[in-house]
């Protein structure tokens, strides 16, 4: 079972995953080890135009739906889900523009992309992760211009990102209502990029700390009104977490491929492991929580094509295809038995890979939270 394509989605992602076995599995493996991603990978990507997919097509960009693109980006998960992920952070970042910017605004960050480049998303700090409101970092207002003070910690693309959205408190005493986001230039003065982060997963992805030290922005630079970044970010996510689902669904589908032709090989009493009853309960199993998971994105997708802000949606489709995902992989491994526990054999990456799932884009407890929160609210 799959997704009913149209015959653009099915040349879409026909060329996509012939350009990515080609071009990027081979390099994977080395830069797993080595624990970052050479840029001149990321070439191909952009000759592909993956950085302008979400962009509209009124500021220079491909303007393709959700639904499309979370297609297209599953079939890169498929190969790597790190390298999928620094092109998507682009769009987590575009988002915030898109909801509250200006038309200058879009188009000033689509210029900045547009040539190669990439995008960061700058909220999480080392003490305000769960509760972004006790963020610490602050931008005070100066004439025509706000200085930028703090740090943000686990920002995907720190050291690869030509332009960030950045949330500071602008008004301190009033909590989540005194968080306002600003676009940053990457390379403005007083901007510093901290050590790379040596991850368990995701190893291709670039994750650093970002260190704001009087950094000056206009005024103009403010996304929104002052104070709204706190609902902005929200927002934003609500779209975010949902679309990285389809991540974790490509790297189920691999781990699914992989387990499937390793069984159908793999002989024990003169038998494949694929005529056993237990395996056989595995596969199976990894096969019903991935069509149901791609599922779940798909109609998500949707919705957000309609325009939808999809809260509790959005933090269903996240926590329950990041959770399919821990189960998939570790059966994955178990089916691999003790070579699937070695590094030379690829489902122990998928595993590495999917755990942060269950952590970035709002930990999976607060999705349940968020979920039940709008039921009470629905049920009144």
């Amino acid at each position: 079972m799959s997704l009913l394509y149209t015959e653009e989605q099915k040349a879409l992602l026909a060329l996509v995953r012939e350009m990515a076995e080609n071009e990027i599995k081979p390099h994977v493996k080395d830069a797993d080890e080595k624990g970052e991603c050479p840029r001149e990978l990321f070439k191909w990507g952009f000759d592909m135009g993956l950085h302008m997919l979400e962009i509209p097509e009124e500021y220079g960009g491909t303007g393709l739906s959700y639904e499309t693109t979370a297609m297209i980006f599953e079939e890169l998960a498929k190969v790597d889900a790190g390298y999928a992920i620094t092109f998507v952070t682009t769009f987590v970042a575009l988002r915030n523009v898109i909801l509250a910017g200006t038309k200058e605004q879009g188009q000033y960050f689509a210029d900045k992309i547009a040539p190669g480049g990439f995008a960061g998303f700058a909220l999480t700090e080392p003490n305000a992760g769960s509760d972004p409101a006790a963020m610490r970092a602050t931008a005070v207002k100066d004439g025509d211009e706000y200085i930028l003070n703090g740090t943000k910690t686990f920002i995907t693309n720190g050291a690869l990102a030509d332009v960030f959205v950045g949330f500071f408190k602008t008004d301190p005493a009033a909590g989540h209502r005194g968080m306002s986001a600003f676009i940053i230039d990457a390379d403005a003065e007083g901007v510093t990029v901290g050590a790379h982060e040596n991850k368990m997963g995701l190893r291709l992805s670039n994750t650093t700390d970002l260190i704001f030290e009087n950094v000056r922005v206009k005024a103009s630079a403010m996304v929104g009104p002052e104070g709204s970044g706190f609902k902005l970010a929200l927002n934003a996510l609500n779209l975010s977490r949902a679309f990285v689902a389809t991540l974790a669904v490509g790297i189920m589908q691999r781990a699914l491929d992989e387990s499937v032709k390793y069984a159908k090989e793999r002989k024990q009493f003169n038998t494949p492991i694929i005529k056993f009853q237990m395996v056989q309960q595995m596969l199976a199993d990894m096969a019903i929580k991935i069509e149901a998971s791609r599922c779940l994105v798909n109609n998500t997708m949707r919705m957000m094509d309609q325009g939808i802000m999809v809260q509790k949606e959005g933090s269903i489709c996240k926590t329950f295809v990041s959770d399919c995902a821990q189960e998939v992989t570790s059966n994955a491994v178990q089916i691999f038995g003790g070579y699937g526990y070695s590094k030379e054999y690829p489902v122990e990456k998928l595993m590495r890979d999917c755990k942060v799932f269950q952590i970035f884009e709002g930990t999976n407890q607060i999705q349940r939270m968020t979920i039940a929160g709008v039921l009470d609210k629905e049920y009144k």
